[in-house]
């Protein structure tokens, strides 16, 4: 496919004997990423975060500062020098090809702030190919070096390897390129067509559009793309941004007009959540982990929650905003999509289609939501310490008499052997009282439990809870009960914590780092097939229906609140409590 050029990668590719070619080839039916890798656990610090937050370090001493220098640089060495060669399913030592990447908005904040930051990442990784350029293309008028101006003040180096930094950006941006045109003119993507050509100076050329623009204008940008901008002898995909559709309607219309000019193996619809770290982690957590599978199933968990807040309230955004609400925004896709990944059965592998045919099977078996399951709610102004927090129809982008929702919870549940009669339950919110997203599995109370006095009447007390926190300052942790040290019998809770920061000196890398690297690999675990797309809205447009046709007054609740207090009824309803505001939280 394309090539690599990497202090990282080369070294792998470029001395690889015929006999680990053979190798590599019997493990091709996996993604190379998933391939087992030599531990390097005896590099790593046996780090413990107590309940107080505090760390325990359990090591042999080090001998001198020296010793401990080396150790470091070589648990640095190892992770990052092997971390391409594990992900990169490509051959480096193509000569002969090129990867053509044209980021379709390019003037547009995602653009900045995410897309071009993530392929420079990349490429400061040396994961990409050895011959790539990025071409920008909007309506906008600039030049290559406006865009490059423009690119590189969103750019930076991860925290763990500033070394060569500006070099590195001088080197990235020299590969930048701009063409102005409209998104539904086939003549100003022929003109695109050519200056890709030049730069793919007769390789094999593949090419990747990432389509950063409204969804009104997809199929028409998709259309010159596909019949003026073509790849002629490589591949060609398409890198599709939510929203898909606002209903089953209007998503299988945008569905049927990407496929006039597609395949579905060339459409790559991003679900960003996705591709974050903990989220990967979800089925590693499960599968490979004896302690967790057997008990992943109605008869030991009583209720899980996926639960997404933010802090702050559209800000500008409403206009967008107003004409999505927070179901259409994050419910029906980021939570959904996570719920598949933590309820499907076992693929029969960890190939791309083995996954997504799981994941349908879940969302298939859900119940379509009834409107008594959902509550939804809108953020108003609110007076603390002497400021005054707007209303979101205080957006002058917002209509004063939107009924939109910025809050909803819901009870959602799976007909099938595994979890039927178990409420997962789902809450997402803007102008709350924090920030963060996270998983948490409260598991069943032990029968005939010894200790029950110990805990009095709260369930909840006595009960483990699996906590994976998405987001920020990501973790894993579970909680458990112990005695508390001394001559009586007084019990405690407290948390098993595997803390990311603590663990791993390497910075997390941005979702749209690796979901971009997987669309120029081809790999698509981690992307919408088009069957899912369908399943998910069939569960959510009787109600975004029913919501809009029957005006349904969303719940006020103060900006920077906890959210509307009918959450904490629907929950109470299934003998559930929100784990993310209890006492201990």
């Amino acid at each position: 496919m394309s090539t690599l050029s990497s202090s990282h990668c080369s070294a792998s590719y470029s001395s690889t004997s015929n006999a680990r070619r053979q190798r590599s080839t019997k493990l091709s039916s996996i993604p190379k990423r998933f391939v087992p890798v030599k531990s390097a656990r005896n590099s790593y610090q046996n780090v413990v975060l107590l309940q107080d937050g505090a760390v325990s370090s359990t090591m042999a001493p080090i001998e001198n500062d020296s010793t401990l220098k080396k150790l470091k640089d070589g648990l640095l060495s190892a992770t990052s020098s092997e971390e391409c060669e594990d992900v990169v399913g490509f051959d480096g030592n193509d000569k002969n090809s090129t990867v053509s990447i044209t980021v379709v908005g390019a003037s547009g904040d995602l653009a900045k702030k995410k897309i071009f930051p993530a392929l420079f990442a990349l490429f400061y990784e040396d994961c990409l190919p050895e011959h790539f350029t990025v071409f920008g293309y909007a309506r906008s008028k600039m030049t290559d070096a406006e865009l490059r101006n423009m690119v590189s003040k969103t750019l930076t180096c991860r925290i763990d390897k500033r070394e060569n930094c500006g070099e590195k950006m001088e080197q990235f941006l020299k590969r930048c390129f701009y063409h102005s045109g409209q998104y539904d003119s086939e003549d100003n993507f022929t003109e695109l067509d050519k200056k890709l050509k030049e730069h793919e100076a007769g390789r094999v050329s593949n090419r990747l559009f990432y389509l950063s623009i409204p969804p009104n204008i997809f199929i028409d940008a998709v259309k010159c793309a596909s019949l003026s901008a073509s790849s002629a002898n490589g591949w060609t995909r398409v890198i599709v941004e939510k929203p898909f559709g606002r209903d089953s309607e209007s998503s299988a219309a945008l569905t049927n007009g990407l496929k006039q000019y597609l395949a579905e193996d060339q459409i790559f619809r991003i679900d960003h959540y996705l591709g974050k770290e903990l989220v990967e982690n979800l089925s590693v957590l499960r599968f490979s982990n004896l302690i967790f599978e057997p008990l992943w199933s109605r008869q030991y968990i009583r209720n899980v929650q996926f639960i997404f807040s933010e802090d702050f309230g559209t800000e500008g955004r409403g206009g967008y905003f107003d004409n999505y609400g927070i179901i259409r925004d994050i419910m029906q896709n980021h939570l959904l999509q996570i719920l598949a990944l933590f309820a499907m059965e076992t693929p029969v592998s960890l190939d791309a289609e083995d996954i997504r045919n799981e994941k349908v099977k879940v969302l298939r078996s859900m119940r379509p939501l009834q409107l008594e399951d959902v509550v939804i709610g809108q953020y108003k102004s609110h007076t603390k310490g002497g400021v005054t927090y707007p209303a979101y129809t205080d957006d002058k982008t917002v209509p004063k008499d939107s009924l939109t929702p910025t809050f909803a919870a819901a009870a959602l549940f799976i007909d099938n052997a595994r979890w039927d009669g178990v409420p997962f339950l789902m809450k997402a919110g803007k102008a709350l009282h924090t920030k963060g997203a996270e998983i948490r599995v409260q598991f069943r109370h032990v029968p005939g439990n010894l200790y029950n006095r110990n805990f009095g009447t709260d369930l909840d007390r006595a009960t483990n809870e699996l906590v994976i926190r998405v987001q920020p300052d990501e973790a894993i942790y579970l909680k458990i009960n112990n005695k508390v040290p001394g001559l009586g019998m007084r019990l405690d809770r407290s948390n098993l914590n595997l803390h990311y920061a603590a663990r791993y000196s390497k910075e997390i890398p941005d979702a749209y780092e690796r979901l971009l690297l997987d669309a120029i690999e081809g790999e698509r675990r981690l992307f919408i097939r088009s069957d899912e797309l369908d399943a998910a809205w069939a569960l959510f447009t009787p109600l975004l229906k029913e919501l809009e046709e029957k005006k349904i007054i969303p719940e006020y609740y103060p900006h920077g609140s906890r959210g509307p207090v009918g959450a904490h009824y629907l929950a109470a309803r299934y003998n559930v409590r929100w784990g993310d505001l209890s006492i201990e939280q």
